[in-house]
């Protein structure tokens, strides 16, 4: 019998983005399972917790990459089938428009593809736009921009990874040593290796890139594109969004209320939520909560952008006269348009059209805040510092250590997102998510989740660390003498890195381990590989330890990769000094290239151009432990 899955109306489903977006607090576009309940609460149809818990066996079994994270359109067809009262196995293949919504696909909910998919042609439109003014000058772009925002031409551009690789190095610049991508004679392989590269690199400044793979990019698959475009874009409108790299975010303070730890435990969108209202006060106007609802009337618009418009900093004045005439144009789209005259006399005029205003689109409007902020930010360095009490040393700087951490977690999909490796960890689910990406076994029955009780929070959120301790010690065998719930709870940057590091070193470990038969792979066993594909490989170099000085020239790195992918090593880019004597800018530039060089072969690495340099023996071991796991399943192939 043919199974009838309950079409979903343009309102409903905005109804339904609305209640995702409520949910999905830290816009990954993804919430996890355990949130599911509340969604379903948001949209209106509450469901008891044995039916959630239903529901979540039976659609997610067919969750290929098990990382229990539910999409908007795979929540909008979990929604249909629970609607339609049957869950059915294939969903039509269709092919829609409508309303600037597309759907397509219609796969089995066993295949890889999973559901029916859909994505707003608005979203393509802005990044289109974004990306054609970003790299509008960049020689190796001229075969693809300007891309035509009407038509799929985005979805085709991604096809040799070149665009991908040049938008991951604008959003974190030298991710990637451009040396190492192939912009001439573009072949099948060379731009699988783009793509492959292209990805590698994402993951490593925190993109979540575990269900997409090169084949979906070069089918140019559009809900996969916009999916990692809109989280490379994201890294990059939020990289000074944080006090460590902008101090004049503490004139965000909330007098007599606040002190400096809670604001630098604030995520990048609440702090510019935080920066809209303060401009906002500052105008004498009424403040928002969102950036969906509350702006859609584009008033909150019009006084920040008179405000900004206004700034005066030691070195750079800007004096523009914002026209406020808009705010008495009755039709809220022409008001709209009007207040994006005014945003592109600041040269802002970037992700969102007068319709994407009127809708309370809350990813572009939020890409629209961000950018108004990195252009004209409107605040006083400094000036809150003496007369808060606050000592500049208080702020602390995010080290290279704690970022490679933050990314690897992100880039496994981990919920909330991990604005700050410390606190963001202080209740253990992040941790216990971890746990199970490794292998050990979490009970989540015995895990409290939020939203947790005004009384005793802290109490569920100590539970949840004591508990990831415990699965630590006793289920890992993690050395954590000295370490207790409390240290987690209470955002201890030691004991905390001790119990991330070793996650993340088994993470590492465990593609050995499944390539050796189960065997737990010890230090000594990559180090001995490590020299023995070299010596078989006749490389001159070799290295005692993981501490070893030569690979602050990174020449055991790269001779690794020769001897375990040949011919992708281009020499003549190669710095070897004079008697082995290597400048420092000469190690770091063979250290970027070396990384590079490691991702595009298909190593999953991590580690940054500076950990090789000052050879940083954790960083360096996962190194070449993902190296030993891409030469290890090359020969076994």
């Amino acid at each position: 019998m043919e199974s009838h899955v309950t079409q979903i109306s343009r309102d409903d489903l905005e109804d339904l983005r609305e209640a995702f977006n409520k949910i999905d607090i830290d816009n990954s576009g993804f919430v996890s399972d355990f949130e599911l309940q509340e969604l379903f609460r948001e949209a209106s149809f509450s469901l008891p917790g044995f039916k959630v818990r239903e529901v979540i066996e039976i659609f997610l079994s067919g969750d290929t990459n098990k990382d229990g994270k539910i999409n908007f359109e795979e929540f909008v067809s979990i929604f249909q089938e629970l609607k339609s009262k049957e869950f059915s196995e294939t969903f039509r293949k269709i092919i829609t428009r409508k309303d600037g919504i597309r759907s397509f696909g219609g796969m089995s909910r066993k295949s890889s593809e999973g559901t029916q998919h859909s994505y707003s042609d608005e979203e393509k439109v802005a990044f289109v736009n974004w990306i054609n003014k970003a790299l509008a000058k960049d020689p190796d772009c001229q075969h693809l921009l300007p891309m035509n925002p009407d038509d799929e031409s985005l979805f085709a551009s991604v096809r040799d990874g070149i665009l991908l690789c040049k938008m991951i190095n604008l959003s974190q610049p030298d991710t990637i040593d451009e040396r190492v991508i192939n912009t001439k004679k573009l072949a099948t392989f060379t731009m699988t290796e783009n793509l492959v590269l292209a990805l590698n690199s994402a993951s490593a400044i925190g993109c979540t890139v575990v269900s997409i793979d090169a084949h979906d990019l070069m089918a140019g698959k559009p809900h996969l594109v916009l999916g990692l475009l809109w989280q490379i874009i994201k890294v990059g409108l939020f990289a000074d969004i944080e006090i460590s790299r902008n101090e004049a975010l503490i004139s965000l303070l909330a007098d007599g209320r606040e002190n400096l730890q809670q604001l630098m435990s604030l995520s990048p969108e609440e702090l510019l939520l935080r920066w809209v209202n303060y401009h906002l006060r500052n105008a004498g106007t009424n403040t928002i909560s969102n950036f969906s609802d509350d702006i859609k009337d584009s008033r909150a618009y019009f006084h920040l952008l008179d405000q900004i418009a206004q700034e005066e900093q030691d070195d750079y004045k800007m004096r523009v006269e914002i026209e406020m005439s808009g705010l008495s144009e009755h039709n809220l789209d022409k008001r709209a348009e009007l207040m994006l005259r005014q945003a592109a006399r600041l040269d802002c005029r970037q992700f969102v059209s007068p319709h994407d205003v009127t809708s309370g689109n809350s990813k572009l409007n939020l890409a629209f805040v961000a950018n108004l902020f990195n252009m004209h930010p409107a605040l006083q360095k400094n000036t809150h510092l003496n007369e808060n009490g606050i000592d500049p040393a208080d702020i602390a700087t995010e080290t290279n250590e704690d970022k490679t951490f933050r990314n690897w977690m992100n880039s496994l999909g981990v919920s909330p997102y991990v604005n700050h490796l410390y606190w963001d960890l202080c209740d253990g689910l992040v941790i216990l998510q971890l746990c199970e990406k490794v292998n050990v076994p979490v009970n989540w029955k015995r895990v409290n989740n939020p939203p947790y009780p005004v009384l005793g929070a802290n109490m569920k959120k100590l539970e949840n660390c004591n508990y990831a301790v415990e699965l630590g010690r006793d289920i890992a065998h993690f050395s954590l003498v000295g370490i207790g719930g409390e240290n987690l709870n209470s955002g201890s940057r030691m004991h905390t890195l001790a119990l991330v590091w070793q996650l993340m070193r088994r993470y590492t470990l465990l593609v050995l381990s499944d390539l050796g038969d189960g065997e737990k792979v010890k230090d000594q066993i990559i180090l001995d590989w490590v020299n023995s594909t070299l010596t078989k490989s006749k490389k001159s170099t070799q290295i005692s330890s993981f501490k070893d000085k030569l690979i602050g020239t990174s020449l055991p790195v790269i001779d690794l990769i020769d001897a375990i992918a040949p011919n992708n090593v281009k020499w003549d880019m190669v710095n070897r000094g004079v008697k082995g004597e290597l400048k420092a800018d000469d190690k770091l530039n063979n250290a970027k290239y070396a990384i590079s060089l490691a991702r595009k072969i298909g190593a999953r690495v991590y580690a940054l151009p500076d950990d090789l340099v000052e050879v940083n023996p954790k960083m360096v071991l996962t190194l070449f432990a993902s190296l030993m796991g891409y030469g290890l399943k090359k020969v076994n192939r």
